[in-house]
């Protein structure tokens, strides 16, 4: 028995991937490790921040870093930073900026909702969010004429959860922003390329350590020295709400360092999830393939698409009784509304591909069972 099932819960099989709502991520022994003896234990919270700055920027390539309880705090704690910097007087008065130099241009099609918004964690730091262009059409021009002398920093998202295409690239943004002189805020909260962002000279990237990372329920900022002093700043302000213990710090640097030298599995990954929809060819209302995330991540999914009639149920349905069964098996699900889950192995214990496999065909062998009906000598028989 797990830990979460003597407080009543039951065993989860997580097919959908690093979701939050699911926990993140299981995270190695070793990290566990870590964050157990670091919990035992006391440290000047204020040294640990700056050390923990230093590990990030060696990881990351950028000039510094600065631990988060989560990238959603990134994201706000970025924010305040452009616009309080380290003045203590304008720290204590956010998020009401009323007379700040505080807007935050983003593109219309980043202004996603991630399990939270994009943009009410953006008002959480003080940004006075400015949409730019149209919800899947964005011109340069749309961009350029957005930008005014009370822009704070132009904002980019990196995720599958942004429109993928009539966007203006993180290229136009950061040429945009250098005319301008004006810093660049990249949320990358799920990445898996640390480095890239810094690359491309964006000013502050921010990351989830409980995704890619496989560390704990955490994330961090990386960037230019002085952005990352304002955003330590803010934890004597909006960040005091959303501060990070020194467990999950400490757990995330140990992630960290094992990020640096990680296995690529994507291919073996993949081949699992050959082999699952291998498994589900000849099944009533069930097409499968395998795809590629819609971020261009090394990440290959399982692609159900369900036929209603055929299978007996919708999309919806199906994952009604894969939820509700025991162990709990939860699948990716952002498109069950046209027909189609996904399967992702990341978070897959081996063989458990097997198991969803099997419950499919149990669920589907349970809506095609025969009714039985009343003869007529009172007995019963098999249905047609």
């Amino acid at each position: 028995m797990g830990i979460y099932q003597n407080f009543g819960l039951k065993k989860i099989v997580n097919a959908s991937g690093k979701m939050t709502a699911l926990g993140a991520s299981a995270v190695h022994p070793k990290v566990a490790g870590a964050i157990s003896e670091a919990a035992m234990d006391y440290v000047d919270i204020q040294e640990l921040m700056v050390a923990a700055g230093k590990t990030i920027a060696t990881v990351t390539g950028a000039e510094d870093g600065c631990p988060t309880s989560g990238a959603a705090a990134g994201i706000a704690i970025s924010v305040a930073a452009v616009i309080a910097g380290t003045n203590l007087t304008r720290i204590e008065k956010l998020p009401f900026s009323d007379g700040l130099k505080n807007e935050i241009l983003i593109q219309k099609g980043h202004a996603v909702h991630f399990g939270a918004s994009v943009t009410q964690m953006i008002s959480l730091g003080g940004g006075k969010v400015i949409e730019a262009g149209q919800a899947n059409h964005v011109e340069k021009d749309h961009l350029i004429h957005s930008v005014t002398d009370q822009t704070a920093a132009l904002f980019y998202v990196k995720s599958h959860h942004a429109v993928q295409k009539g966007m203006q690239s993180l290229e136009t943004m950061i040429s945009i922003a250098k005319e301008r002189v004006i810093p660049v805020i990249v949320d990358a909260a799920a990445e898996e390329d640390l480095r890239k962002y810094i690359n491309m000279g964006a000013d502050l990237v921010i990351y989830s350590g409980g995704k890619a990372i496989e560390g704990p329920t955490s994330g961090f900022i990386c960037g230019r020295s002085h952005l990352i002093e304002a955003c330590r700043a803010q934890y004597q302000g909006i960040g005091r709400a959303m501060k990070v213990g020194k467990e999950a710090v400490v757990g995330l640097l140990t992630a960290l360092k094992r990020y640096e030298s990680r296995e690529d599995l994507s291919q073996e990954q993949k081949q699992r999830m050959l082999r699952l929809v291998e498994q589900i060819k000849g099944m009533a209302g069930i097409e499968g393939r395998v795809v590629q995330d819609e971020a261009g991540r090394e990440i290959y999914r399982a692609e159900l698409r369900i036929d209603s009639e055929k299978f007996g149920m919708s999309a919806c349905e199906l994952i009604r009784h894969l939820e509700s069964g025991d162990p709990a098996i939860y699948t990716r699900n952002h498109y069950a509304n046209t027909g189609m889950i996904y399967i992702d192995p990341r978070p897959l214990l081996p063989g458990q591909e097997q198991l969803i496999i099997k419950r499919i065909k149990e669920i589907a062998g349970l809506i095609r069972k025969p009714a039985c009906r009343k003869n007529g000598a009172g007995g019963e028989t098999d249905g047609d």
